[in-house]
Formats: structure tokens, sequence, C-alpha cells
């Protein structure tokens, strides 16, 4: 039986991941309807970023780890219930 390796990841992997397991993991501390719609908002949000941004474009990339850390720390500190409203009116 051969071993799997995995490979390794970049540091702005980690970081991605790193953010994205954030969200996940605030998302646990809302409401059960808000956190529904968070993993699903920030899943779809991730899925359609890494789809359709090239992996080389380094700033792109950086400049969306910025806002969604930001976006991040929002949700942390804002009540679950403005949360809602505020998805719903996208």
């Amino acid at each position: 039986m051969g071993a799997v390796r995995a490979q390794k990841l970049s540091g702005i992997q980690k970081q991605v991941l790193s953010l994205y397991r954030g969200f996940l993991r605030t998302a646990r501390s809302k409401t059960p309807e808000n956190h529904a719609h968070i993993e699903s908002l920030v899943s779809s949000e991730f899925r359609k970023n890494a789809q359709s941004i090239d992996r080389k474009n380094f700033l792109h990339i950086e400049y969306l780890l910025r806002r969604g850390k930001k976006q991040l720390d929002q949700l942390k500190t804002v009540d679950s219930s403005v949360i809602f409203i505020k998805c719903r009116t996208f």
C-alpha cells in the first residue's frame, strides 16, 4: 500500500483556507436560520472565486483576502438578526 502524499499548500492557499474556516466557525455562532444562509453564501462565493480567478493573479487574490477579513470581522460583531436582513436585500 503506497502512502498518498498531500501536496503542500502555499502561504496564500493557507490564508484562503483559514479565512474560509473562520467564516464557517463564525456562522456556527449565529442562529440556525442565519447559520445555513451564511454557510451557503460563503461556500458559493468561495467556489465562484476559485473558478473565475487565475491562481497566479496574486494581487487580486490578496485583495479578496483583505476584503474577506474585513467582512469576517463585521460578521463577528454584527447582531445575527441584522445579518439575515442585509443578506436578503442583495
